[in-house]
């Protein structure tokens, strides 16, 4: 004879500790849910704070042209502050009202102003709206949206002048926009848009004279600080890996990969100026790891040399390895002030664009000179 099932009460079984554990995992998930609708509360506030922002600033700077006084510019953004700020608090200060009007005669365009609104906050846009160069402030705008950088990183990069130590700054106007129009479109980086010269590792408190491994142990040592320099995205894989090439042992100083680029990207340090010899210990690395290493999906690797200086600016011509998968800068170990640093990328900068304007010209005299 079958018995019935009897019914049981799920509750009535549920010990003292089972009830504690769910009430844990409830807690979790409201914790959740909570933090999220906060997240998307502050996202909606932002967005709708910058669109505010870039209105009055539109609004202010359309009455002073419209109306012809320009010369009372200043006198109505004050009136106006004085009495904004007596109703609705600092927010609207005189400066503030100035980056507001600033904010839309640099962003006139209010279809770019809803993807600003909802990657960048105000802090953030008023740190690049006061970038005096457009190139450099599309540069910042579209790295800042990308890598998701604080303010106080964003204050940073641009205090350490970001934009004149990648190799876009070195490109030509047109084909600079063009990698960063592929940015803001594709999202798409290039090398010249991760890679950077010189690279400013004076976080690694190094002593006068240090050796290659010291070198190596104080960046391990800051390896947080130092990811931060390289550029986001980079993951550390490991350091002196072996390899074995014809029962000969070789190892790579630091190996890392790049998520954006799905490039492995191996660094060589060095104590010295680049020499040519260099080159091919780089290039035996990357065509092994291209072979042995290299998965599905993923580019070729990359090469980067970290040199005590690049004086042998020469060699590195002739050796094309601007052109290449290997790329060569210097590092400074030192806080420098930034004036010294700007002259130097300065004369960087107008060296390699003195270059590529003469080659440009021989080219346009050959083609010329054709019958």
């Amino acid at each position: 004879m079958k018995r019935k099932p009897t019914k049981t009460n799920p509750t009535a079984s549920l010990t003292p500790e089972g009830a504690h554990r769910a009430t844990g995992d409830l807690l979790i998930e409201v914790r959740q849910m909570i933090e999220l609708s906060r997240e998307h509360v502050a996202q909606q506030m932002n967005s709708a704070l910058v669109v505010m922002y870039w209105r009055i600033g539109d609004r202010i700077r359309k009455e002073i042209l419209s109306e012809k006084r320009a010369e009372y510019g200043k006198q109505i953004i004050e009136n106006l502050s004085r009495q904004l700020t007596l109703e609705y608090g600092r927010g609207f200060s005189r400066s503030n009202l100035a980056d507001m009007v600033r904010f839309s005669e640099t962003f006139p365009d209010e279809n770019i102003l809803q993807t600003l609104s909802g990657k960048l906050g105000w802090s953030h846009l008023r740190l690049i709206i006061n970038v005096d160069d457009a190139l450099k402030r599309d540069f910042y705008t579209e790295m800042c949206k990308l890598e998701r950088w604080s303010v106080r990183t964003l204050q940073k990069k641009i205090g350490s002048m970001l934009f004149e130590r990648t190799a876009l700054s070195r490109k030509p106007t047109e084909l600079a926009q063009q990698e960063l129009a592929a940015l803001r479109k594709e999202d798409q980086l290039t090398p010249d848009l991760v890679f950077r010269d010189p690279y400013l590792l004076d976080f690694l408190g190094l002593k006068e004279t240090f050796s290659e491994k010291d070198f190596e142990a104080a960046i391990l040592r800051e390896l947080e600080q130092f990811l931060m320099e390289l550029g986001t995205h980079f993951s550390f894989v490991g350091r002196q890996k072996r390899i074995t090439v014809d029962n000969d042992d070789y190892y790579m100083d630091l190996l890392f990969f790049h998520r954006k680029l799905r490039r492995l990207v191996v660094v060589e340090l060095k104590l010295e100026h680049f020499k040519p010899e260099h080159k091919g210990q780089m290039e035996l690395y990357l065509r092994w790891l291209n072979k042995y290493e290299r998965c599905d999906g993923e580019e070729a690797p990359i090469g980067l040399i970290l040199c005590a200086g690049k004086s042998r600016q020469e060699q590195i011509e002739l050796l094309a390895l601007t052109e290449s998968d290997i790329r060569v800068a210097e590092y400074i170990t030192k806080d420098i002030p930034k004036s010294v640093l700007a002259e130097k990328l300065h004369l960087a900068i107008s060296h390699v664009r003195e270059k590529m304007s003469r080659t440009q010209s021989v080219e346009y005299s050959g083609e010329d000179s054709e019958p």
